[in-house]
């Protein structure tokens, strides 16, 4: 439930852009693929939004998936970090789940390369959710025995109810949420009125300046790479950019505190720009307050410029232009 920083904070032009390419935008896909591991099924995406939902797969009984990413709030619990199990800080802001299922890797750091690898390792992880281990996870889910006929529903008869079977339900749920419609969706489509004066020439500005090296693609993150391997980028590429003392932008070392590996060091996975409007604050850590403050943040920390007030006014309105309406996901009655 934690994310990344980086780079430009701007789209998703590739590296064809960057080198002045007339490469078109791309629209956000109305489904998301699944893997052939783990079909979506809607017996799946059903047990998947009650797990997702329910605190009892925490050791606490306090937490769950939906404590942090909260659907109807865009996806994030809009605190700087999130409180886990027995009231502990997690390090890192919480990034949204909305259109996670586009992403080729997780966390700010990428250390996980699924969704389902994903929510196995929140559910383990001693601050997030504070499960001892699988089998302590699998004995929680089964002591509640109105999850039995849910799992055979969406797994088949037979020891349904373990881990492997968990995640792939949370992830199959995951897929499912997509905001495919918003004002930049529907300009990229053909409807020339869906983005006002401001937010094109934001959208020009976001090309102009670059931002598009490291956001790309319809979910305006990172290239599409081999699932073995994780894009980072370093952050801030300009240290002494005075936004990194003002928002401790480098007492976090990104991927290296994962890994310990040097190469790694101020290494982040580069998120995704969609529904920015819902998801203050920003960063890593989750210390810069507003969108505004934002892109003047990553112009200094990534460009090494500084955006007149009228340039930040017009990419805010092009980012705000990613936000999509957020489809309506009724909180499930959970098994008793």
């Amino acid at each position: 439930m934690k994310i990344l920083p980086l780079l430009c904070l701007g789209l998703f032009v590739s590296s064809a852009f960057a080198a002045g390419s007339d490469r078109p935008w791309q629209s956000l896909p109305a489904e998301v693929p699944s893997p052939a591991a783990n079909p979506t099924s809607e017996a799946k995406v059903e047990l998947g939004r009650m797990l997702f939902h329910d605190a009892r797969l925490s050791e606490s009984r306090s937490v769950s998936c939906a404590s942090c990413h909260a659907l109807a709030e865009g996806g994030a619990d809009h605190h700087p970090t999130s409180l886990g199990v027995h009231g502990e800080l997690n390090g890192r802001n919480a990034l949204t789940v909305w259109n996670v299922g586009f992403l080729t890797s997780y966390y700010w750091d990428g250390r996980a390369a699924s969704l389902e690898e994903q929510a196995r390792m929140h559910l383990l992880n001693p601050i997030e959710m504070g499960m001892q281990d699988a089998a302590y996870v699998e004995a929680r889910v089964r002591s509640i025995a109105g999850y039995q006929p849910y799992f055979e529903r969406a797994f088949g008869v037979g020891e349904a109810v373990n881990i492997t079977n968990i995640v792939r339900a949370i992830a199959a749920f995951e897929r499912t949420l997509i905001t495919p419609d918003s004002a930049y969706d529907r300009f990229v489509k053909g409807d020339k009125n869906a983005l006002n004066e401001q937010q094109q020439r934001g959208m020009t500005a976001f090309r102009a300046a670059g931002c598009g090296r490291c956001h790309q693609g319809p979910a305006f993150d990172s290239p599409s790479l081999a699932a073995e391997t994780v894009f980072t980028m370093r952050f801030p590429s300009y240290p002494r950019s005075p936004y990194a003392a003002t928002y401790k932008l480098i007492a976090d070392l990104g991927r290296f505190e994962w890994t310990g590996k040097e190469a790694d060091r101020s290494q982040w996975r580069v998120p995704s720009l969609r529904n920015l409007s819902y998801t203050a604050p920003y960063m890593h850590n989750g210390l810069v307050p507003t969108l505004a403050a934002a892109v003047r943040v990553m112009g200094s920390t990534e460009l090494s410029r500084t955006f007149t007030d009228p340039e930040v006014a017009d990419l805010v309105a092009f980012l705000e232009a990613l936000s999509g309406p957020l489809p309506k996901v009724m909180v499930p009655t959970l098994p008793p």
